[in-house]
């Protein structure tokens, strides 16, 4: 079949690269926790949401421009990329007293 025909892909898509400061801070909270694993969560067009658990059962997250991004980011950071949230992942979080206060003080919208 010829080049540029419905069946083969001809133009080539450009990944946009992870950007230092979001590989710095994957690595960096990784580093400070043990080690981490990560969930990536799709955001529409904020992007996405990168949540780190950490192997002592802290979690933050960090912003991606995109699901793509965030991967690549993850990899050039090293933490692996869990692809649920599997109840062992959560089972491991534990959320700080701040956490808890700051919960309590919401009220839920009608």
């Amino acid at each position: 079949m010829a080049d540029g025909s419905d069946t083969t892909l001809t133009a080539d898509k450009t990944s946009e690269q992870a950007p230092n400061g979001l590989v710095a801070g994957i690595k960096s909270f990784a580093a400070g926790h043990g080690g981490a694993k990560a969930v990536i969560e799709y955001v529409g067009k904020r992007g996405a949401r990168i949540v780190l658990v950490g192997s002592d059962g802290a979690w933050a997250d960090q912003f991606a421009d995109g699901t793509d991004v965030a991967r690549q980011a993850c990899a050039t950071a090293g933490v692996a990329v869990e692809n649920a949230w599997e109840r062992e992942l959560m089972d491991q979080m534990r959320p700080s007293n701040d956490l808890w206060r700051s919960m309590a003080r919401r009220t839920m919208a009608r």
